[in-house]
């Protein structure tokens, strides 16, 4: 009952097909594969590995550069633009140790505020995945040498105005502790409602933030989820996929029936799909709760932006690393 979908990356696109890979010879292409050895030979690059940044270094409201450290060694690096790509949960944890984020916060872990930034840390948005687990079948095992991610389908929920905020992707394993195969579908809202948050706890660098996702808090968010699972059920429940899989060991028939038992299978359930983003969210001065401007520049501090996927204004209805 789903169109062909040629291209799941093309802005259009819904419906099912193969999963676009970045895995040319089974290698994922990272930020460092494709881009840092074309550039890696220039004299005023410089990469240091093993490396931790501890803050950056405030002249009043100008940031000169970054105190760091490496084995033993604390050193300063200071430059006339400093920019920011530590992903979704460390950008925003780095402006909190600084002295950038939201006033009260900072004073309860000891930092002294400098910057008053309340959306520092708000808003975080990531993909919650929900997986209904099957048995293999005699007649169609899995193994080890099979290709985990072969095809997806992109869908709209019933009642939603929002398109393809649901992806579904079947994968299937052999984990060294079971004797059977796992065949997962995972059920993915591209688009929730809900929103997190990550809070600074302390002043010492080497402490990690504190992360809530705050997962399917906003009733919307359930509603759409139990319906994607539900459906994703009757779809394995006929033919073909009936002949292809075995039995449904999770959620049950029972579960499945009752909105209630629905939503508490959920909570159990649901889980990250690496796609942390929106802690620093991208907005015009005039919105409280936004951190960078058009250009990435971080409000109330001179020479610093951010360039990484905590200033999306919202979370992408795709995977982030496409």
């Amino acid at each position: 009952g789903f169109a062909v979908d040629p291209d799941m990356n093309h802005p259009e696109a819904s419906g099912v097909g193969a999963i676009p890979l970045n895995n040319p010879g089974g290698i994922r292409m990272s930020t460092a594969l494709t881009y840092i050895p074309i550039a890696r030979h220039r004299l005023n690059l410089t990469i240091k590995a093993d490396t931790h940044v501890r803050n950056l270094v405030l002249n009043g409201n100008r940031v000169t550069g970054i105190r760091a450290v490496s084995g033993e060694q604390d050193f300063l690096l200071e430059g006339r633009e400093i920019i920011l790509c530590a992903g979704a949960i460390s950008s925003p944890h780095l402006l909190m140790l600084s002295g950038i984020g939201p006033k009260t916060q900072l004073e309860m872990a000891g930092i002294p505020p400098v910057v008053d930034l309340p959306g520092v840390g708000k808003n975080l948005k990531n993909h919650p995945s929900a997986s209904l687990r099957y048995n293999e079948t005699a007649e169609h095992p899995i193994r080890e040498s099979d290709p985990r991610n072969q095809v997806g389908l992109r869908f709209t929920v019933q009642g939603s105005t929002y398109k393809n905020e649901i992806q579904v992707q079947p994968t299937a394993s052999y984990p060294p502790d079971q004797d059977a195969a796992d065949i997962r579908v995972g059920v993915r809202l591209e688009y929730p409602f809900s929103t997190g948050e990550i809070s600074v706890l302390s002043s010492d660098a080497t402490q990690q933030p504190r992360i809530l996702f705050n997962f399917l808090s906003h009733p919307e968010d359930r509603r759409r989820l139990r319906e994607a699972v539900r459906m994703c059920a009757d779809l394995f429940a006929a033919k073909p996929l009936s002949e292809v899989v075995g039995s449904r060991r999770s959620p049950s028939n029972d579960v499945i029936k009752s909105d209630a038992d629905m939503d508490l299978w959920l909570k159990q359930t649901v889980t990250i799909a690496g796609h942390s983003s929106c802690s620093c969210k991208m907005g015009p001065v005039s919105d409280p709760m936004a951190v960078v401007d058009e250009s990435g520049r971080v409000f109330g501090v001179d020479g610093l932006r951010i360039v990484d996927a905590s200033i999306m204004p919202d979370i992408a209805r795709a995977n982030t690393n496409a």
